[in-house]
């Protein structure tokens, strides 16, 4: 059978097809965006999942927008604005696409930072949305360029991931929240803030949400992957009350709603007394981590390589000035390291910046160390 036209133009996600390779003996994987799997909370779970059972009701249909109890706990935790509703998705990822095709037509335009993360260029495909990129700097992306595509007329939403970006690592600076934020209040662009990193914070003070300063004109998306088990599937949205019937008009036809036995067990783990300890103990580990990848790129590498230091979340974007980055990428994984060159974070597949992106959150320190040889060995 002949595929849909829509799909024929989508191309195959380089991160998931380069994770079968990854997965082969002897390679170290510094490709997918991986938790640390010594890191899951399976402790804190045990004893509910082994209660599970006694609980039929978890186990019949459910309502689409999620379990009751969860959402309420979520709506407190998060302090979500008074005119925001909030709907349970398997995974963020979910959310972004519900999002794409309760409020996109097809040539709709969506504004996106360059680079950008490869699922919502998928999505944003799929949907059939011209994607318009701005340039990101270190504060955030270009305020100059984000005004003057605005102005235009051509967009009608704004995606960005403004904590410990994917794949560059920045974090907005507060200013640039609020430009960003003011913004899209004079031109009546809706921003969608996706925040699966946020709480992985090793350095520095948290900053408010962008979606704070604009609660009437944005979505926020937050996972649950990074911080319990990618394992489980869930995330979930906020959006002003007005808008939630198209997202849950799409969530009813997609899968009628979330797993209500998982999502029990994600509501006992973020309440359990313990699940604060976890997240900072997580934290620590991912600072040891990105310490050891951070040293080891600047004694193996020197400077051949630039990268900007980060605060949080899983990435450090290497820019490696005079090479190409798919060249390096195949000559790494020769080595017995995978990376993405930075081709997969722009829409065109053709990368302005000679850069690969490295995932430090995944393995031990003594295994980074070990990846950095190779990549050094590889850069001939």
């Amino acid at each position: 059978m002949q595929e849909a036209r829509h799909l024929q133009q989508i191309q195959p996600s380089y991160i998931r097809e380069i994770l079968a390779a990854a997965t082969a003996e002897g390679v170290i994987s510094l490709a997918g965006g991986l938790p640390a799997s010594d890191g899951f909370p399976l402790s804190l779970m045990a004893e509910s999942i082994a209660q599970l059972p006694n609980t039929p009701a978890l186990f019949q249909y459910g309502e689409t927008a999620g379990y009751r109890p969860l959402l309420a706990y979520l709506e407190e935790h998060y302090q979500v604005a008074p005119t925001h509703r909030m709907l349970v998705c398997s995974g963020s990822q979910q959310g972004l696409d519900i999002i794409a095709r309760a409020f996109l037509n097809p040539g709709d335009g969506v504004a996106m930072e360059a680079p950008c993360y490869p699922g919502a260029l998928q999505v944003f495909a799929m949907a059939t949305a011209c994607i318009h990129t701005v340039q990101q700097q270190a504060t955030g992306p270009n305020l100059g360029e984000l005004e003057a595509l605005f102005a235009s007329g051509k967009v009608k939403l704004f995606y960005a991931v403004p904590d410990f970006h994917n794949p560059t690592g920045i974090s907005w600076t507060l200013e640039t929240r609020k430009q960003v934020a003011a913004l899209c209040r004079q031109y009546g662009v809706a921003l969608v803030e996706d925040a699966p990193y946020r709480e992985l914070r090793f350095a520095g003070e948290a900053l408010p949400l962008v979606a704070s300063f604009c609660p009437e004109c944005s979505l926020v998306l937050r996972s649950f992957s990074k911080v319990s088990t990618p394992g489980l599937r869930l995330g979930v949205l906020s959006a002003p009350e007005d808008w939630l019937a198209p997202l849950i008009k799409i969530k009813q036809a997609s899968d009628l709603h979330s797993s209500l036995p998982i999502q029990a067990l994600l509501l006992d783990l973020i309440a359990h007394p313990q699940f604060p300890t976890h997240i900072q103990q997580l934290c620590q580990m991912y600072s040891g981590r990105y310490q050891a990848l951070a040293s080891a790129l600047s004694e193996s590498l020197g400077r051949r390589c630039e990268f900007e230091p980060v605060k949080g979340g899983m990435f450090i974007w290497l820019k490696l000035p005079g090479f190409d980055p798919l060249t390096v990428a195949k000559a790494a994984l020769s080595k017995g390291v995978a990376i993405v060159p930075a081709n997969a974070f722009y829409p065109n597949d053709t990368a302005p910046d000679s850069a690969i992106r490295l995932n430090f959150s995944h393995e031990a320190p003594d295994t980074l160390r070990t990846a950095v040889r190779r990549l050094a060995s590889a850069l001939v």
